[in-house]
This record gives C-alpha cells, sequence and structure tokens, in this order.
C-alpha cells in the first residue's frame, strides 16, 4: 500500500509538518540581520548611558549625605562639649517662634483647616 492518506478529497504525502520555510532572498535577510544588531547596539548604549548617569547621581546623593552626616557628628560632638552650634540655636529660635505664631491665632472653624475647595480638613 501507499503511504499517502486521503482528507477531505485531497492527498496528503507525510512528511515534516507545518509550514514550508519560504524562499527568502539571502542579501535581504543579510541585511535585515545587520540592521537588528544595529538597532540592538543602539539600545545597549542608551542603556549603559541611563545606568551611568543613574550611578553618577546617587554618588552625589551619597556624598551629600556623608557631609550631612560628618556635620551632625560635629554637631553632637559640640553638645557632649557642652557647648550648642548656632545653626542648631537658629533652628530652636526659628521653631520658637513659629509655634508662638500657630497658637496665637486659633483655626477659623475651631476643627482644623480649611481647604482651598472649602472643605474642612482636619489636622
Amino acid at each position: 500500500m501507499d503511504d499517502s492518506k486521503m482528507v477531505g478529497g485531497k492527498v496528503k504525502k507525510p512528511g515534516k509538518r507545518g509550514r514550508k520555510p519560504a524562499k527568502i532572498d539571502l542579501k535581504a535577510k543579510l541585511e535585515r540581520s545587520r540592521q537588528s544588531a544595529r538597532e540592538c547596539r543602539a539600545r545597549k548604549k542608551l542603556r549603559y548611558q541611563y545606568l551611568e548617569e543613574l550611578v553618577s547621581s546617587k554618588e552625589r546623593a551619597i556624598c551629600a549625605l556623608r557631609e550631612e552626616l560628618e556635620m551632625y557628628k560635629q554637631w553632637c560632638s559640640a553638645m557632649d562639649q557642652g557647648k550648642i552650634p548656632s545653626e542648631i540655636k537658629a533652628l530652636l529660635t526659628g521653631d520658637e517662634q513659629k509655634t508662638s505664631q500657630s497658637t496665637s491665632k486659633p483655626p477659623k472653624n475651631g476643627k482644623g483647616h480649611t481647604a482651598s475647595n472649602g472643605q474642612s480638613k482636619l489636622v
């Protein structure tokens, strides 16, 4: 017997399933491959630029935080010696002025602050 099968009135020969690869021009295929590689390299370059910028911004933030930490350490050592740094005095006097101003004016409705839309929000 023949290995051919009758399906729906058509004779099918046994073999590979699926679509047959279309005849693609080799030059066009190579050009698409080159273009894809160019785009991949461009994306990679952009990704590395972004990551380098991110790292440098994080390094700047770390330096700023280290400077702030050093300032706080100096303040603490000064306070341990019984001295109050001028910056802390300024902060304390500024806070006292703000507190005295806020306590001198009670809220209009007695409940809290009024939002810009006229609704009251509790503090």
